[in-house]
């Protein structure tokens, strides 16, 4: 009997597109910055997340998201600041949104992508199976 119900967990790229729909939604993030990363295929296939003003990606889909891949803030004057990945880490600055992307880029870890569908804990898990 169909109920209606998915039976089936999404593919990481279904989450992930969920993810960058959300983002562009919530209106955090300048939309240029937006809408290059998502043109560059190896950012794309990552999740997005905001967290103030910054663009953020990660290697799994759910909340606790992986800190290993650097990220974008808003400087003054309508340029970025890249960091990362971790907070205390700063890469440098971006006179431009694709700038900024080539940075990010640049830093990917090897391997990078697509996104898990999980956790970071359970990425960890799965990496370790391998």
């Amino acid at each position: 009997m169909d109920d209606g119900w998915m039976t089936t967990n999404p593919s990481s790229a279904d989450r992930v597109e969920e993810g960058w729909q959300t983002v562009r939604d919530d209106g955090c993030v300048r939309q240029e910055l937006l809408d290059l990363a998502h043109a560059e295929p190896s950012l794309r296939q990552l999740f997005p997340w905001t967290g103030m003003g910054e663009l953020h990606f990660s290697r799994c889909t759910e909340f606790g998201w992986t800190w290993d891949i650097p990220y974008i803030q808003p400087a003054a004057g309508g340029t970025y600041w890249v960091s990362g990945p971790l907070r205390s880490q700063a890469v440098g600055p971006a006179e431009t949104a694709a700038k900024a992307v080539a940075m990010v880029v640049e830093l990917l870890p090897p391997g990078c992508g697509p996104a898990f569908v999980g956790t970071p804990e359970e990425l960890i898990a799965c990496e370790k199976e391998i």
